[in-house]
């Protein structure tokens, strides 16, 4: 019974969006040829997996009523430098052996310098008190210039591809793709810090309300360091694990991620304002836009139709979360049942 009564917590609050995914998988299914089959639905939780890793890290973003436009450059920078210590080569016109190191350091380097990225967002935002939207904003900008100076402009390509660089990407688990392990991974590290962990329910008292933070002895400066820390980590891990899939990494390398990501948190339920979300809602956003985008893709659809597709889900799904409570509130004497 106790089981059943979590499962039922889980999903009441998300029963909108739920729907929403499954209508979209019946849907795709009658319209998309092979969208069921095997290879197109393992195809769809690596490549999701890999932004929901990213999305985690949006989530306590938003939560905290920030923002974080920098992530595709974070995941461009991560993916470049990790890249470079593997190989040795900063481009295919730039080589020097003389930094090359064993993979796990690589990856380790390129984490850092994501940290880096994040920790800068943080002091930024927190001690000169710059609104988080430009922040982000500039160090977009500032990251996918550092990115293209780094690589020169030219891709990094592997020559080959170190067979346990290629497992972080293309490996598989059992029968799970490794990237969707390392996001069930970060799901429950990111589920358990937030309804377990001081520093979880801090970030939704500093959305909430921050001066009744502040009054309650919460350290804000130093949970939005750490959480954009967090964000700008997963945002490289993401970039490494892309770099590892498509054996090269871009200074373009996650472009535009960005607007997918807060669409998929906020979808999730996640409030722009702050004090609101779950990463159970990210989860399925993150799913619905990647179930849309691959059934367009699968039917030849010109970009332009998958804009607006996903601009009518957003509208659709956004406009449920609001209409239901009033509805409830209508039928109920102004009193919303749990």
């Amino acid at each position: 019974m106790q089981f059943r009564t979590r499962i039922e917590k889980a999903v009441k609050p998300h029963a909108v969006i739920l729907i929403t995914l499954f209508a979209l998988i019946i849907s795709m299914s009658f319209i998309a040829p092979n969208f069921l089959s095997v290879g197109n639905i393992i195809d769809i939780i690596r490549v999701n997996s890999i932004k929901g890793i990213v999305s985690i890290g949006m989530t306590y973003v938003l939560l905290t009523g920030g923002i974080d436009l920098s992530v595709g450059s974070t995941f461009a920078i991560a993916g470049a430098v990790t890249a470079s210590f593997v190989t040795g080569s900063y481009s295919d016109y730039i080589t020097s052996n003389l930094f090359k190191c064993p993979t796990l350091l690589a990856i380790l380097i390129g984490l850092v310098a994501a940290a880096c990225i994040g920790l800068i967002n943080g002091l930024i935002i927190t001690k000169l008190k710059v609104e988080p939207f430009i922040t982000t904003l500039a160090m977009m900008t500032f990251g996918r210039g550092i990115t293209y100076l780094y690589t020169g402009g030219y891709p990094i390509n592997f020559k080959p591809i170190p067979k346990d660089f290629a497992w972080l990407g293309k490996g598989y688990l059992g029968i799970l793709p490794l990237p969707a392990v390392m996001f069930i991974v970060v799901i429950l590290i990111g589920g358990f810090l937030l309804k377990y962990t001081s520093y979880g329910r801090s970030l939704y008292a500093i959305g909430g309300n921050r001066e009744s933070a502040e009054l309650s002895g919460i350290a804000i400066d130093k949970n939005i360091c750490i959480t954009y820390i967090i964000t700008a980590v997963l945002a490289g891990l993401a970039g490494i694990i892309m770099t590892s899939r498509v054996a090269s990494a871009s200074a373009v390398a996650g472009e535009s991620y960005e607007m997918d990501i807060i669409a998929s948190v906020v979808l999730g339920g996640t409030l722009q304002t702050g004090g609101v979300g779950s990463i159970t809602g990210t989860v399925i956003g993150v799913f619905i836009f990647g179930i849309i985008e691959n059934g367009l893709n699968i039917l030849g659809m010109p970009t332009y139709f998958k804009l607006l597709i996903k601009g009518v889900v957003i509208i659709l799904a956004l406009g449920g979360h609001y209409v239901l409570p009033h509805r409830k509130m209508r039928t109920t004497g102004g009193k919303i049942n749990a």
